[in-house]
């Protein structure tokens, strides 16, 4: 079984979001698709298969604990790692939330950048009587913004902190985190088109993640709701730099809150490595 590992959101090897890609998962159970990616451990790790739905491939995602319906640096590393072979300028990829289409930028022969159509996100308040908990769980007294919860395939739930000091501050309880099951816990803080982001999702199987695509459309809507951007203006989200993984992601929103036309996740990709298991 051959796979390539990607480092995702990023233009350098070895920071960003590490993903590993098996290219053909013909005939792989998904016992075995969750004990491979437990075996690698990374945030994420993804199966191509023959497309069934009116896409260009269908791709399976697990964590190291379980499967997801969609996740954003995965199907963007997955969509480039397909760019080659397809020689196509975009790759519409079958998740488990519908077709995800990936566009590509290049630059001479080399694709330099990549933009997904993410799922649209549902949205709704956290329980209000929920917040202290979380609040106490992340260790932070209030959030700036009201704190709402967005679902594309993953739900991730918004804390905006008073400063990205704050945010590189934060010294979550695990523990506590992990009682609220499988939702992402994203702090954050910026203006204008510079934001900083982490995301704790234990639940997920995921202590820290140095980049999160799916975090980063909502992130964005929750920003257009709130009034802290407009529709159409692209915004910059750092995430990682505490795991000495520093990750760019770029994220728009289109369209007023009520009525959205688009959300659109964008980032480079590197090749680091190439392998095979036996088993």
């Amino acid at each position: 079984m051959r796979y390539v590992i990607c480092d995702v959101f990023t233009n350098k090897a070895l920071t960003g979001n590490p993903l590993a890609v098996f290219t053909d998962a013909r005939g792989v159970s998904a016992e075995t698709m969750q004990s491979l990616a437990r075996e690698l451990n990374l945030s994420e790790t993804t199966f191509l298969l023959p497309a069934e739905n009116g896409g260009d491939a269908r791709v399976r995602i697990f964590t190291p604990t379980r499967e997801l319906p969609f996740a954003g640096h995965p199907t963007l590393g997955t969509a480039f790692v397909l760019c080659a072979p397809l020689q196509r300028p975009m790759v519409r990829l079958e998740t488990g939330a519908g077709i995800v289409p990936v566009r590509f930028e290049m630059s001479g022969a080399q694709v330099s950048f990549a933009w997904m159509l993410q799922p649209m996100p549902s949205s709704e308040a956290f329980p209000l009587n929920e917040v202290p908990r979380l609040l106490e769980a992340i260790g932070v007294e209030s959030s700036a913004l009201p704190v709402d919860v967005y679902d594309n395939g993953v739900r991730h739930v918004y804390v905006m902190l008073t400063s990205p000091e704050a945010v590189a501050a934060v010294r979550p309880n695990m523990e506590k985190l992990l009682s609220f099951g499988a939702l992402g816990i994203n702090v954050f803080a910026g203006a204008g088109n510079q934001w900083k982001t982490r995301m704790f999702g234990p639940g997920l199987g995921i202590s820290e993640d140095p980049a999160t695509g799916s975090a980063a459309g909502p992130l964005a809507v929750h920003l257009l709701k709130h009034g802290l951007i407009k529709s159409g203006e692209e915004i910059l989200i750092e995430q990682g730099a505490e795991l000495l993984r520093p990750s760019s992601i770029h994220a728009k929103v289109t369209g007023p809150f009520e009525n959205l036309e688009a959300v659109e996740v964008g980032g480079s990709v590197v090749i680091v490595a190439r392998g095979e298991f036996h088993c």
